[in-house]
């Protein structure tokens, strides 16, 4: 069984997988919850499940982009159960990860064709968005990038082809997509348990991380804001 970890926006989840699909999932939507529920998540299905981690065959995190500082308690938790438990360390691309988590559903809601393009997208604060564009078997045909988006960012595709736009940062772009082969879905959310089936192709390829230098893909640089008032 492989641990999951999500922590790259504001859910909190976790879940235990097996090579068939999720075991157990236990997430929160609430704000900034991972500091205090992440450790909490992993005990409990640890145990709900009877595995210490040194059975486990491996502890998967998400490791981003997306918030700072959610990648920041993910990856450490992940981090700290691959070294104490012996077990090795993965990481999967956020991106990647929605993709396998919204393209059944996109099955179900839409159907989907050959030619129809995947856009996952991740809110990256004021008006930029993270996102990639994958094709229908998961390959990426546009590297993931932190842009402003405006009704010229998929000009590039084909016209032909739909272009499923999901995720947290696919709603606040809604009013500047105007192109009709481009589908917003802003329902969708994020989940540890679409994490399943990158984790265990890692794993079959053996693609681990170091578990010393290991760090989360934060794309762009940490900013803090500057204090505009003396207090004193």
């Amino acid at each position: 069984m492989i641990l999951c970890l999500e922590t790259a926006t504001n859910l909190c989840s976790v879940a235990l997988c097996d090579s068939n699909g999720v075991v157990a999932l236990k997430e929160s939507a609430g704000d900034r919850s991972h500091a205090s529920l992440l450790t909490v998540f992993i005990s409990d299905i640890l145990k709900e499940a009877g595995i210490k981690a040194g059975n486990l065959e491996a502890v998967a995190v998400s490791k981003g982009p997306g918030s700072f500082t959610g990648l920041r308690i993910g990856v450490s938790a992940a981090k700290g159960i691959a070294y104490a438990a012996s077990i090795p360390l993965i990481g999967t691309g956020t991106t990647i990860s929605m993709f396998h988590g919204f393209k059944p559903i996109a099955e179900a809601k839409y159907g989907v064709s050959p030619s129809d393009l995947f856009s996952p997208a991740l809110d990256a604060r004021r008006m930029e968005v993270y996102y990639s564009v994958l094709d229908l078997s998961g390959k990426e045909v546009k590297g993931i990038s932190a842009e402003i988006i405006n009704n010229d960012t998929f000009s590039r595709f084909p016209s032909s082809s739909r272009i499923f736009f999901f995720g947290d940062g696919a709603s606040k772009c809604r009013e500047v997509l105007k192109s009709e082969n481009i589908i917003i879905d802003d329902d969708f959310r994020i989940s540890a348990s679409f994490m399943q089936k990158p984790a265990y192709e890692a794993l079959a390829e053996k693609r681990f991380e170091d578990v010393a230098y290991f760090e989360p893909f934060y794309l762009k640089d940490f900013l803090t804001s500057k204090q505009v008032k003396n207090l004193l």
